[in-house]
């Protein structure tokens, strides 16, 4: 294959996606909701009235380009500044010179690149120039800002969602860039419109992601002998070879995905709960953490409807500790079908968490003396074991002890369901009860 050079001057070394990004809301693609005709972002900054605000949303969606689209319309000074290589003597330098230039009725707007990668003492540094309003502050992030950024700034903060684009966001803009003098419009392309609309689902919603997988295209496509350039199928797919799919291990998605495993679980939908997993794993994340939680949900979510699930749950653990992957994929689909499918209760679970909201709200109530041990000569005198009932001297295997303290006497935390196997569970256990009040 011929890879091929079609970049003569400096100012077209650039990637293909430096080169086209949108200098102007008209040529920006995606987030219609925010910046669509009437819509509040755009007002805001067609009437140069914006505020401190934080950027939220997946990587590629253009949070950095709205920021710079922001910058060239506003009268504000423009400070850019990244999280990765800046300090707090470095934040307060900035904020030191952004208070001088409001002393002169000069605004400034800072934007602030992954600002979650900021900890707490670089996040208060922006906090009181923030509130006297030295800066205007343009935060962007991936990361759920709940979370990531202090409570007082956030409050200072308007948050905008920036949302995946849309295959036909992507297409569209990949169409533009074969078109675009900036782009690859000086070129004689070759490739067809599936193509692109290949590309543009490969992408996942990231725009960056689709101009650099066209660019590869482009520049690993054929030569023809009229100097046209072909993409054919085999060297998109080649540059395809691997879906780049959202996960963080660390963060929000990470929850996101795993929440939604166990509810498709609980729910009772294999083919979601198998999907689910199959985007965990395919994101990098390590299948000991899914088996780990597949054995909770074995004993919170089924519990008693079938004690052989935890079984099931531990075995696949030990299976893929033993094969890790990618072999144990496929223990894992088998435990992720065994719990969506088998009866499920939480009776276990209620029961564990009603006993620990009693232990934590109330007394430390003492061992009832009849159930405590009476190792010496001493505790025998005191009553320790007194009233002692050996359940297996009696014909029913059952006494009318009781065991709880006395405040807690009538407390119960377990009530099985009629689901699975726990319905003989509960049989069982209303003969049990009903025969200690007779």
């Amino acid at each position: 294959m011929e890879q091929i050079n079609m970049f003569d001057d400096r100012e077209q070394t650039a990637p293909l996606a430096s080169r086209l990004r949108p200098e102007t809301l008209d040529e920006y693609v995606g987030q219609k909701h925010l910046v669509g005709k009437g819509k509040i972002l755009r007002q805001l900054i067609e009437n140069d009235n914006i505020s401190s605000m934080i950027f939220w949303g997946p990587p590629g969606v253009g949070k950095t380009t709205l920021a710079r689209i922001i910058a060239k319309q506003t009268k504000a000074d423009f400070v850019e500044m990244s999280a990765v290589n800046t300090g707090v003597k470095e934040i307060k330098e900035i904020m030191n010179s952004a208070e001088s230039a409001r002393r002169m009725g000069i605004r400034t707007l800072l934007f602030t690149d992954e600002i979650h990668r900021f900890n707490k003492a670089q996040q208060d540094a922006f906090l009181p120039y923030v509130e006297q309003g030295s800066v205007i502050l343009v935060g962007a992030t991936t990361e759920n800002p709940s979370f990531e950024l202090n409570s007082a700034l956030l409050s200072r903060c308007k948050v905008f969602i920036l949302k995946a684009l849309g295959e036909d966001d992507l297409t569209e803009m990949l169409r533009r860039a074969i078109t675009s003098p900036k782009g690859l419009g000086g070129m004689k392309l070759r490739i067809e419109d599936e193509q692109l609309s290949a590309i543009a689902r490969f992408a996942n919603g990231d725009a960056r992601t689709a101009l650099n997988t066209l660019e590869m295209a482009v520049l690993n496509g054929k030569m023809l002998s009229d100097g046209e350039v072909d993409v054919d199928d085999e060297t998109l797919a080649q540059c395809m070879n691997r879906r780049s799919l959202l996960y963080d291990k660390n963060g929000e998605e990470h929850y996101n995905l795993i929440s939604a495993l166990h509810k498709s679980m609980r729910n009772s939908d294999p083919d979601a709960a198998v999907y689910w997993m199959q985007r965990m794993l395919y994101g990098g994340e390590e299948p000991l953490y899914i088996a780990r939680r597949l054995i909770r949900f074995a004993s919170e979510d089924v519990g008693m409807a079938d004690s052989g699930a935890l079984q099931v749950a531990v075995s696949v653990y030990q299976a893929c500790h033993f094969l890790g992957m990618p072999e144990c994929d496929v223990h894992l689909t088998h435990a992720v079908v065994y719990l969506s499918m088998t009866p499920k209760s939480n009776a276990l679970y209620k029961a564990c968490e009603g006993c620990k909201k009693d232990i934590k709200e109330m007394p430390a109530e003492p061992v009832p003396l009849q159930i405590c041990n009476a190792p010496t000569k001493l505790m025998k005198e005191l009553d320790y074991g007194k009233g002692y009932m050996y359940a297996h001297d009696t014909e029913e295997k059952l006494t009318k002890m009781k065991c709880l303290p006395d405040t807690l006497a009538d407390r119960r935390y377990y009530h099985p369901t009629t689901q699975g196997r726990e319905k003989a569970v509960k049989e069982r256990l209303d003969k049990i009860l009903e025969w200690k009040k007779s």
